[in-house]
């Protein structure tokens, strides 16, 4: 008779046990949830802005850039925007539905300014900005920059801006009703 006993030891580790060790091991790395929409955007938005900084002479660091910077990116992507905005000596200045082409620019729209700038302002706060009040994305300047691109592109093709108003539903009715129906009695004149 041999003397080879085999003493049992532990699995090695990439072994599978038959024994109940099976549930201490490792789960292999759940895949990732894709991005939605906005966050893929916001993304991209954010790279394409860091890009912008670094391209700059002399380059900027995250740190280094504040509202004029902003602006001049905005101004920057005008060179890709697909909106044709009229100048007022164009003859096609005012009209909604220009009969004939013309040699005015193709600039940013307005919505697509505004989108960006926000999902941006949620961007920079995410990647350590600092607080809202310091945000350069929400500073007053970019805010009437937007109005003013909000305002000529309106003009240049004769459709007035009119902010969409709210609708009322039921609920917002029934709090009407309810804080008139609660309300303390009327105030009475003292004569």
């Amino acid at each position: 008779m041999s003397l080879d006993r085999h003493t049992p030891t532990k699995d090695p580790p990439d072994h599978p046990s038959s024994s109940s060790n099976h549930h201490k091991q490792p789960l292999p790395p759940q895949p990732q949830q894709p991005l939605s929409r906005y966050e893929s955007q916001k993304r991209r938005d954010w790279n394409t802005f860091i890009q912008y900084l670094k391209s700059q002479n002399p380059p900027l660091m995250m740190s280094q850039f504040d509202y004029t910077h902003v602006l001049s990116f905005l101004r920057y992507l005008d060179q890709f925007g697909k909106t044709k905005v009229h100048h007022q000596a164009c003859v096609f200045f005012g009209q909604p539905d220009p009969p004939g082409p013309c040699t005015c620019p193709l600039k940013q729209a307005w919505g697509s300014l505004d989108a960006l700038i926000g999902r941006l302002r949620a961007a920079y706060e995410e990647h350590g900005g600092g607080s809202p009040d310091t945000n350069p994305f929400a500073n007053g300047s970019i805010r009437v920059h937007l109005r003013e691109v909000r305002e000529s592109q309106a003009k240049a093709r004769g459709i007035p801006y009119r902010k969409k108003k709210r609708r009322k539903t039921k609920n917002d009715v029934v709090v009407v009703k309810k804080d008139v129906a609660n309300s303390s009695t009327p105030n009475q004149s003292s004569t």
